[in-house]
């Protein structure tokens, strides 16, 4: 018996006529994800860097989230190859690795999820989901046509080299997270400060250039829409945890005798 994985997140772009819009998963549930996969977004993202998920966690959202038609996308901890070996092996065919601020660092990620010769990638298919246990003909050879892979740019270093980044062998795109973006200029917590906004241009139009497809995050649906118009491919326009934090709270502005007024940002 041979089974066939599914098309990765590089191909969802190559072949979609629209940005594709996705949802943040950070609960760690699996009950959760799969709420959100069946929703109609395009994407998830499962993470593993702010989110309180472990690989075991991590492998029971994949699997909660496979019979929907989303592509997941799991973002690791770090660039660590270790890691990105182990998320591999879990069967996450698209992984966003955080904080990627050179091209050097983006060749040595590129590594990471490769076999040999290529790149430093450990071998056990044969143990491992990724592979569906050696159900899927040819795992080990095929292998690149399985994963894709995505760099974050969230540094103003980052957002400089963001067209070298992009154009890095084996870089399917780029993410740019406006947060942590804003922290590095000084500006903590002001992701729409319009010098924020101005460097997450500059990287679209960095990336753009090298031929690659770029996202972003961006909870406000008006700054979402801006970014969309400016040309990102892929965004995240919301999270599980936002999604229930701000319902509950208008739930309980509504009918509650005891109100809180006051403005959450979402991310």
């Amino acid at each position: 018996m041979s089974l066939h994985l599914n098309p990765t997140l590089r191909e969802a772009l190559t072949t979609s006529t629209r940005p594709l819009a996705g949802i943040w998963i950070c609960t760690g549930s699996p009950l959760v994800a799969e709420i959100i996969a069946g929703s109609g977004t395009d994407w998830v993202l499962i993470d593993m860097e702010h989110g309180p998920n472990d690989l075991g966690a991590t492998v029971a959202q994949l699997q909660a989230v496979a019979a929907y038609p989303v592509t997941p996308v799991v973002r690791v901890p770090s660039a660590d190859p270790v890691g990105i070996k182990q998320v591999l092996d879990l069967g996450a065919q698209n992984i966003l690795v955080p904080m990627v601020s050179s091209s050097e660092q983006a060749a040595e990620v590129v590594r990471a999820v490769h076999y040999p010769p290529r790149g430093i990638r450990g071998v056990g298919s044969a143990l491992a989901r990724s592979a569906r246990w050696n159900r899927v003909d040819d795992y080990l050879t095929a292998a690149d046509q399985h994963v894709s892979l995505f760099v974050q740019v969230e540094t103003i270093e980052g957002v400089e080299a963001a067209a070298e980044i992009a154009a890095t062998d084996g870089i399917d795109g780029v993410f740019v997270g406006p947060s942590d973006l804003a922290a590095s200029m000084g500006l903590l917590g002001q992701q729409t400060h319009p010098d924020v906004t101005a460097a997450v241009l500059r990287a679209f139009e960095a990336v753009h250039a090298a031929g690659k497809p770029v996202g972003v995050n961006a909870f406000d649906p008006v700054v979402a829409q801006s970014y969309l118009e400016a040309g990102a491919d892929f965004i995240l326009v919301g999270a599980d945890v936002a999604l229930l934090a701000r319902g509950s709270e208008a739930l309980a502005a509504r009918f509650s005798a005891s109100r809180d007024e006051s403005d959450r940002a979402s991310y």
